[in-house]
């Protein structure tokens, strides 16, 4: 007998491809996205993520889900810095927290979330923001985020005007993740949450981030691109997939970097981290 998932952004990209494949493998999926799915939700509003959440539970049926897959999201093209805090970063924590409940009930819960390697590979994040991000504040973090953007060079305006609001919700994201997973609600009731932290993978939201026409030379990318390829939709949901198993069950609190080694490349030294005392 198959499980039931949640997947959001489940119309395109990433979201599409994961649920192609959890479908493929005989499981349900309940889409979540703007068009095309079986909750048509905005989750860059919070009437949105309470009807999404609400939407969701009623399809569940039995008010208990196996795993949900928040990848919905928007890139640094967006002209409103605002929505991508509250897409970005907003809507999956409220969808996650309000469907955490569920996730205890099937008594081996997971969650995933997709973040970015730019939050570590975009040297652009702002301290303010992320601040105001992890503390839950939506209307002051939505005000810093178009305050940051208005300051940006016009060079950056052109292509990525949101760059410093993508980039730092996506760092407090995997913050958000780490923090969260290992609290009691979350560890010890047997609901597992991590992160996925794709680089360059192409999708509509990468081509348009990027300005190019067509697909862009790995080679002349911004970011280092070790293989020298760009990522595929199913290389993400194949790693989703991998966390939603139930025999996935020794890990929580990991951001698993999907981004052909770019991250790897600009900073070789930065994981692991030693403890110091």
């Amino acid at each position: 007998m198959g499980s039931t998932y949640v997947i959001t952004g489940s119309a395109s990209g990433m979201g599409a491809a994961t649920a192609a494949r959890l479908r493929s493998a005989g499981h349900r999926v309940i889409g979540v996205d703007l068009r095309d799915a079986e909750v048509v939700a905005d989750l860059g509003t919070a009437a949105g993520r309470a009807h999404a959440a609400r939407e969701a539970l009623a399809l569940a049926g039995d008010d208990r889900l196996d795993g949900v897959a928040a990848i919905a999201g928007v890139g640094p093209n967006l002209p409103s810095a605002a929505d991508v805090v509250s897409i970005d970063y907003f809507g999956p924590v409220a969808l996650l927290e309000a469907l955490r409940p569920a996730l205890e009930r099937s008594g081996a819960g997971r969650a995933v979330v997709i973040g970015s390697n730019s939050a570590s590979t975009v040297p652009v994040i702002d301290d303010a923001l992320l601040h105001l991000l992890l503390s839950g504040d939506e209307r002051r973090a939505r005000e810093r985020a178009e305050a940051v953007r208005s300051a940006l060079p016009a060079e950056v305006l052109r292509t990525a005007p949101s760059i410093m609001a993508y980039a730092t919700a996506k760092l407090a994201l995997a913050r958000w993740v780490r923090r969260t997973a290992v609290t009691a609600p979350w560890a010890r009731r047997g609901v597992l949450l991590n992160a996925i932290a794709p680089g360059a993978v192409l999708t509509p939201l990468m081509t348009g981030s990027t300005g190019a026409e067509g697909v862009p030379d790995a080679d002349d990318f911004p970011t280092p691109m070790p293989l020298g390829v760009f990522g595929q939709p199913a290389d993400i949901a194949f790693w989703v997939e991998q966390f939603l198993r139930p025999e996935a069950r020794f890990t929580t609190g990991a951001v698993l970097y999907v981004d052909g080694g770019t991250d790897a490349a600009m900073r070789p030294d930065a994981q692991p981290t030693p403890l110091h005392r």
